[in-house]
């Protein structure tokens, strides 16, 4: 049994003090994104590890102003994360926060744009200049873009036909193909077997104007974009989306198990990487529509990271019920039985631990990890008391979500020597820091309830 005696805090301050203090490079000279050699993860085109950490802020264009975009935008470049995903066309007629609307006649091929305005004059500019005022804000913090084209609803109700798709995409390939913080995201919670000459046009059209920017599909609920466009050339990478459903509640499929995504896309050839775009959201009803159900809350949130991050996934994407639709006073009841207003969620606790994840896995292998349940030798457990592990050359990352105690055979590993370390993703600190002299079939046990990461490294004499 794991003992608990001596122990050695190791605070990840360090790491949000060079945040603030070394500025990164920008995104321009790190150049491009990439997916990386293994076709497991993604990278700047100068080698350095790019870590998908999502927020969902499907509806930014159109209910926030440029000061409260402002505010949005450094809130979550303080907490680490490097990606929003939002609409470009929501519903019809679009229409932003200042009553600009997008289209004309609700027509897809005739954006409505006012030549010679400057983006930066806060009295007069279209829909489309608020538009690039997100974009070159976000550039300035770092953050990518994640565009979704048109959401899925819109697709379905047969509002935009192929023809029109293709002239809608080539438009937004032409204007926002020269700005360097964009990540294409089609579909917008669909199924591609739905319309799939859409979501075809869309996706050729993209990549066909605009070969710099990555592409990938953000399907519907308990569906991967690789169920269908795995092996279309304009897919770079994959999407899943697990959310928002209990074990009880999808009964006969993957229920909150969204690791199992993972593993079965990377059973795909060729390999391409994958996350989950759209997990359950923190404070937002259990099964999503019965607003009488539990809530998640950040402890889901945390599991659904974890286990997907673990199983091998390039990143993750974080929700908040009240922000991912930036619920304000003047919205009355808002959707999905939202209690909080868009500007007080922003500080949840789901999205505070968000930035502990991405710094364990880019301290640690980023490239070269890989989901190994081998090593697990008990319990072999399901659901919630599931162990997920992920090693790579020269350590293990093994998360908990129960807190009870599991074992690992680490005679596998043939190594001389090694060092044990849990991690608490609530606060992002490690500690009880042991030696371990004897690689053997070993039993650890957390040192308290709720979910850990033991961290395994070996030790070099």
């Amino acid at each position: 049994m794991f003992r608990r005696m001596i122990v050695i805090l190791i605070v990840t301050v360090p790491l949000c003090i060079a945040d603030v203090v070394a500025q990164p490079s920008s995104i321009a000279e790190k150049g491009r994104l990439t997916v990386s050699w293994n076709g497991r993860y993604l990278q700047f085109e100068n080698g350095e590890p790019f870590f998908y950490l999502g927020d969902t802020g499907w509806l930014l264009c159109m209910k926030l102003t440029r000061e409260e975009i402002e505010y949005y935008l450094e809130n979550r470049r303080q907490k680490g994360f490097t990606v929003i995903q939002m609409i470009v066309i929501h519903s019809l007629p679009a229409v932003n926060a200042y009553g600009d609307t997008a289209l004309c006649c609700n027509d897809f091929t005739q954006p409505i744009i006012t030549p010679g305005n400057d983006p930066n004059d806060t009295e007069e500019y279209d829909y489309w200049d608020h538009l690039d005022y997100i974009i070159d804000c976000a550039l300035e913090k770092n953050m990518f873009i994640g565009l979704v084209p048109v959401w899925g609803s819109i697709v379905k109700a047969g509002l935009l036909k192929e023809s029109t798709a293709t002239i809608y995409a080539q438009w937004l390939a032409k204007r926002y193909g020269r700005k360097p913080n964009i990540i294409w995201i089609n579909g917008g919670d669909s199924r591609g077997d739905i319309y799939p000459n859409v979501w075809h046009a869309i996706g050729v059209t993209l990549k066909k104007y605009d070969s710099l920017h990555l592409v990938t599909f953000h399907p519907f609920g308990r569906t991967r974009s690789s169920d269908w466009f795995h092996t279309a050339p304009w897919l770079d990478f994959n999407m899943f989306q697990s959310g928002h459903r209990r074990y009880d509640q999808d009964p006969g499929g993957v229920g909150e198990d969204n690791w199992k995504y993972v593993v079965k896309d990377y059973q795909k050839y060729p390999p391409k990487p994958t996350l989950d775009g759209e997990p359950s959201y923190e404070s937002i009803p259990q099964g999503l529509h019965d607003t009488t159900q539990p809530r998640w809350t950040d402890l889901d949130v945390r599991r659904y990271a974890y286990w997907s991050v673990l199983a091998g996934a390039c990143g993750f994407t974080y929700g908040h019920n009240a922000v991912m639709q930036f619920h304000r006073p003047c919205d009355g009841k808002g959707a999905y039985g939202v209690q909080e207003y868009w500007y007080t969620a922003l500080d949840a606790q789901g999205a505070m631990q968000m930035k502990y994840l991405k710094h364990l896995i880019v301290d640690n292998g980023f490239y070269e990890r890989w989901y190994d349940p081998s090593l697990l030798v008990s319990p072999r457990a399901s659901k919630y008391e599931y162990v997920l592990v992920s090693r790579g050359k020269n350590f293990i990352l093994a998360y908990t979500f129960t807190g009870k105690s599991f074992t690992i055979n680490l005679r596998k590993l043939k190594w001389k020597r090694a060092s044990s370390l849990w991690y608490d993703p609530r606060i992002g600190v490690t500690m009880f820091n042991e030696s371990i002299k004897e690689l053997k079939t070993q039993t650890f046990l957390p040192p308290g309830k709720g979910d850990w990461v033991l961290i395994i490294k070996e030790e070099t004499l």
